[in-house]
């Protein structure tokens, strides 16, 4: 089966669908799908239930499915940097289920390895916990978390083979790896695309059996920073130096 697409326009074909539910790798704007969600924004596709770590930021990342109004709810952790998020949400016209971080990373990888549900003490006593069952175990009590598994994962990889075999970097490693578990469907860009084989299997993080499609992002692909944040040189911090009288 040919999992390499020419563009992601053609690598999402027939997989759009309105009211569907799609996982977006990435943590801030480090290793986020752009490429595909631009071409979900350019499908029309609606009534959205988008699950990430955060909603990217204003024209960027998911940012842009927000501005089209594209998303009906949000299942994330942080969305504090988008101002078009919390316009929205506070008009209500934007769903929005909050998770603490951990919590909605193991929602994903319970997901991904078939577990229904799971147990955990962070939320309990909080409105995270309002509604959900809560049993004890060891004399503490716990709140039960279902998980979560979407109709379609979008995810960015830093090296990926013609099988779908994943290698992500550093910060990109946060979200994408479980996410591409944890759908139906997996489809994912790919910075530098290799032959099969060229990948030592040792350094592999997604097996190819859990991708169906992929794509290259092409020459000069542009990975944006959110905040940049430098250390200024020792000399410069001190101001400049004092001549001699």
């Amino acid at each position: 089966m040919r999992k390499v697409h020419k563009d992601a326009t053609e690598a999402l074909a027939g997989l759009l669908k309105n009211g569907m539910s799609i996982m977006s790798g990435g943590f801030g704007i480090c290793g986020i799908p752009s490429l595909l969600i631009e071409a979900i924004r350019e499908s029309g596709v609606k009534d959205l239930t988008v699950i990430s770590n955060n909603a990217g930021i204003d024209g960027v990342g998911l940012g842009i499915l927000l501005e089209t109004r594209q998303i009906r709810k949000m299942i994330s952790s942080y969305v504090g940097e988008n101002a078009t998020f919390a316009k929205q949400y506070l008009a209500g016209e934007l769903e929005i289920e909050f998770n603490p971080q951990g919590t909605l990373a193991e929602r994903i990888r319970s997901g991904g390895a078939g577990i229904p549900a799971f147990y955990t003490k962070t939320g309990v006593g909080t409105q995270i916990a309002e509604g959900k069952p809560t049993a004890e175990f060891d004399g503490e009590t716990y709140v039960m978390e279902r998980t979560l598994f979407a109709d379609l994962a979008i995810v960015h990889a830093y090296m990926g083979d013609h099988e779908g075999n994943l290698v992500y970097r550093k910060t990109a490693r946060n979200f994408n790896p479980i996410m591409a578990s944890a759908a139906r469907v997996t489809v994912a860009q790919v910075e530098h695309l290799v032959r099969p084989g060229e990948l030592d299997a040792d350094h592999i993080h997604t097996p190819g059996i859990f991708v169906k499609r992929l794509i290259a992002c092409p020459p000069g692909y542009e990975k944006r920073i959110e905040n940049r944040t430098v250390t200024k040189h020792p000399a410069a911090a001190a101001g400049p130096a004092t001549k001699p009288i």
